[in-house]
């Protein structure tokens, strides 16, 4: 079993991320998780919830809560342009759950060998939301936990 895991860390996977901006910091979102990218729309409020969820879309027939990564993330509230786009994610424990980021701005592919693994300080209360950093054209990119930013506080 333990050759099989060592196997699997030295082989070279790819996978593709898609690159998103919040403010000035480049994420990344593994696109294996990603259901659908829409414009902005109208979003309807829920009451009593965390101020990090902004309410719900009706998206095809289909009711999806979406939420501000930024304000999960502590940083300054949304700023809504042209640019910014509403990322539905589909996860395996939360079900879908769209994600409200400034601007999408394109598909990356990053080899294992470009991802360096984060290892969590509890000091630094961000660091629990970014899984790695890939390195991609000279430019470091957060690779987004996407089990961690779902997650309720």
């Amino acid at each position: 079993m333990d050759q099989f895991k060592l196997a699997e860390l030295n082989s070279n996977e790819t996978a593709q991320y898609i690159v998103i901006q919040l403010g000035a910091e480049q994420y990344g979102i593994n696109i294996k998780f990603i259901d659908n990218i829409v414009r902005m729309q109208n979003i309807t409020r829920v009451p009593r919830v965390a101020d990090y969820l902004k309410g719900v879309i009706n998206l095809r027939g289909e009711v999806i809560p979406v939420m501000s990564i930024r304000l999960k993330m502590d940083l300054p509230a949304d700023e809504i342009t042209k640019a910014t786009r509403i990322i539905i994610l589909k996860l395996e424990q939360h079900g879908m759950i769209g994600i409200i980021v400034d601007e999408v701005k394109e598909v990356v592919t990053l080899s294992s060998e470009n991802i360096e693994k984060m290892s969590y300080d509890a000091q630094e209360g961000k660091v629990n939301f970014i899984s790695g950093i890939g390195k991609h054209n000279g430019e470091l990119i957060s690779l987004l936990d996407l089990n961690v930013v779902a997650m309720e506080k």
